[in-house]
């Protein structure tokens, strides 16, 4: 008698990718391929998503590029018609692409509202729910036709919790949740599964600044009970599960990885330190928010 090795748990599954090209999108591509999975892949850096792609190819499995803002109006429409064409259907869409308030380095900064612009109001929206908003309608024809159909969106744990400082981007993600438990209900009898991941902080060149803050940083990591920030593969492998048929009757759901952050108790307030005093007026040191 011949054993034979067990199939991936993806195997062959055609996987729409955001946000693909750096941090938790690079990793979960490489998590997915792994798995068995071929992807296109969206990115705003065609350079990072040309390696990201290699990686796929390495797996054996087919990778896509389709970079593109999906700031840019019909962006999100056009990339879902372009996927589905790409890998001939479409059974999961993933949307990990963000926008954040950052500085001129890219690097995530703290914005409380008094200090915050219009601009990073409508950046984060445009990417993080108006995007997702879009992305799933345009996915649903295509998946429906899937054996084994899901949509996963990268919320936050401040989209659970809030945050302060910080009120544009946890709105954002706020509403993503919402939509993840809308879009459950109402696609449940077409057998379409949507969940959330929510992580708290992730180890990404994107908060090498909030890292350098000695006292903002410790306060964090205290309120953290596992006592350290999540890598991106931590969150990668939540997506992967979420995806896979293992996670097969769940849907509606925000998977908080986050350490524990969002526990209630876990004492996630307003600390009297610089990066979270309001001060009456708008940031001029920051862009508007930047997206992966």
């Amino acid at each position: 008698m011949t054993s034979s090795s067990p199939s991936p748990a993806l195997a062959g599954a055609r996987i729409l990718l955001t946000g693909a090209s750096c941090g938790i999108g690079q990793a979960t591509a490489q998590a997915l391929a792994e798995a068995g999975a071929d992807l296109a892949l969206n990115g705003r850096h065609a350079e990072g998503l040309q390696d990201v792609a290699a990686q796929v190819v390495a797996e054996g499995r087919g990778a896509h590029l389709l970079p593109g803002d999906l700031r840019d109006p019909g962006a999100p429409a056009r990339l879902v018609e372009a996927a589905a064409t790409s890998l001939g259907g479409l059974d999961a869409l993933i949307h990990i692409a963000g926008a954040y308030t950052a500085d001129a380095a890219g690097q995530f900064r703290m914005a409380p509202l008094l200090r915050s612009r219009d601009e990073d109001w409508s950046a984060a929206l445009a990417v993080n729910f108006t995007a997702a908003l879009q992305l799933c309608r345009s996915a649903h024809p295509h998946l429906v036709r899937s054996p084994q159909p899901s949509v996963l969106l990268m919320s936050s744990a401040v989209g659970l919790m809030g945050a302060p400082a910080g009120e544009a981007y946890a709105m954002t993600k706020a509403a993503q949740v919402s939509l993840v438990r809308s879009l459950a209900v109402a696609w449940g009898p077409q057998h379409i599964r949507v969940n959330a991941v929510c992580p708290g902080i992730v180890d990404t060149g994107a908060f090498e600044t909030l890292e350098g803050d000695e006292e903002l940083s410790h306060w964090l990591l205290s309120r953290t009970p596992l006592g350290r920030w999540a890598s991106v593969h931590d969150v990668a492998q939540a997506v992967l599960f979420l995806t896979c048929p293992a996670a097969g009757f769940i849907t509606g759901q925000a998977l908080a990885v986050d350490g524990g952050m969002s526990v209630p108790g876990s004492g996630f307030t307003a600390p009297d330190i610089p990066a979270f005093r309001e001060r009456g007026q708008a940031d001029e040191s920051s862009t508007p928010a930047a997206a992966h």
